[in-house]
């Protein structure tokens, strides 16, 4: 009678054994990459969000004038609507994120074009530095004002 296992048949559970450890590697990986991008996503809203606090479209008064915002980087924006300073973390987290309002159609004479009182809005908040990549996320808002 035999006693133990084959050389092939240790090298046939290694290679079964490694290809469930790979597997497994690779969703760690992955599940370690979607968390990061949620946490960039959360983050990119609040930053639209502080943006829209500073900036709300409902106190726009001349369109034409007032819809364009340079870009700004998102510590002003938490300075200009809130008294209460950010905390060293809030700092890391919103460290390299920007916010920026652009008119897409103002200076469009034609009617077809501006189609009366509506404005096409892009929100832009951008990001990024040497440690955590950069990127850009566009928002549209549309924004109709009564013509006099």
């Amino acid at each position: 009678m035999r006693r133990g296992f084959t050389l092939l048949e240790v090298l046939i559970a290694t290679i079964i054994l490694g290809l469930g450890i790979t597997g497994l590697l690779v969703s760690m990986s992955q599940a370690q990459e979607l968390m990061l991008s949620a946490t960039r996503f959360q983050a990119v809203q609040e930053v639209m969000d502080m943006g829209d606090m500073t900036y709300p479209l409902a106190d726009v008064e001349n369109p034409d004038m007032d819809l364009d915002v340079p870009e700004t980087r998102a510590t002003e924006l938490w300075d200009k609507i809130s008294k209460i300073r950010l905390t060293r973390e809030q700092e890391e987290k919103y460290q390299g994120y920007t916010w920026e309002r652009e008119c897409l159609n103002k200076t469009d004479t034609d009617e077809i074009a501006r189609l009366g009182g509506l404005y096409v809005v892009r929100i832009t908040v951008r990001w990024g530095d040497r440690y955590r990549g950069h990127g850009e996320q566009e928002s549209y808002v549309t924004l109709w004002r009564k013509e006099d």
